[in-house]
């Protein structure tokens, strides 16, 4: 379970600190994606939630505006593709917690590894209630990544589902892990694996947190 390719784009999404060019006749989807990237912005610059003691409240702070704007229902539902609907209402609410839980360690904390990644907001396709915009990531080394954010629309929001880096799916990228584990053992043992990778990510994020304390206590 290592999409390499998608983590700058997840990582640009939130990290993001200008653009590039103003969107050119932006609209609604490109402006709530837009505003809730200045939000986890400020979250990020926020002196009061800096420092290793204060990762799980920054975390959380960023966690929950996520929340906000990522459709992380939809994501897992899709990524399980045909698989979903073979399971029972428990085990699809257990899937979606195990899910979000993979998504945030793995993508959402790397945030504090933002290196001054801008983003371009290129256009925005609405159909219904689906829409897609279009952006470009602009690395340090001056080159540039299109990244794709799938929308839904649910009430008034536009809440993003999907990142599409250089033509691939962040979906398509685990549905197609997802189905292999399933069809080679079982769904059981998906669960397991994702939870296993969970926990083995958490204990790596606290043992950088730990690391940093001792750190800063030797500095002190």
């Amino acid at each position: 379970m290592k999409p390499r390719r998608h983590l700058a784009g997840l990582v640009a999404l939130v990290c993001a600190v200008g653009l590039a060019a103003p969107a050119a006749r932006a609209g609604v989807p490109t402006d709530q994606l837009r505003g809730n990237v200045e939000r986890v912005l400020k979250l990020v610059s926020d002196a009061s939630l800096k420092g290793a003691d204060r990762a799980k409240d920054r975390r959380t702070a960023v966690r929950r505006v996520a929340d906000d704007f990522f459709a992380f229902d939809e994501t897992a539902k899709r990524s399980l593709g045909r698989h979903w609907q073979a399971r029972t209402p428990a085990e699809q609410r257990e899937f979606v917690q195990v899910f979000s839980d993979l998504l945030e360690r793995s993508y959402l904390v790397k945030i504090e590894l933002y290196g001054g990644e801008k983003i371009q907001y290129v256009g925005e396709t609405i159909d219904g209630e689906q829409a897609t915009v279009k952006t470009k990531i602009f690395t340090k080394q001056e080159s540039e990544i299109p990244v794709d954010y799938r929308m839904m629309k649910r009430g008034d929001k536009w809440l993003v589902y999907d990142v599409v880096i250089e033509g691939v799916s962040l979906i398509s990228n685990y549905r197609t892990q997802f189905n292999k584990i399933i069809q080679t053992t079982s769904y059981q043992e998906l669960v397991r694996k994702i939870k296993a990778k969970d926990a083995e990510l958490l204990d790596e994020d606290g043992k950088v947190k730990r690391t940093s304390q001792r750190q800063h206590h030797q500095g002190s």
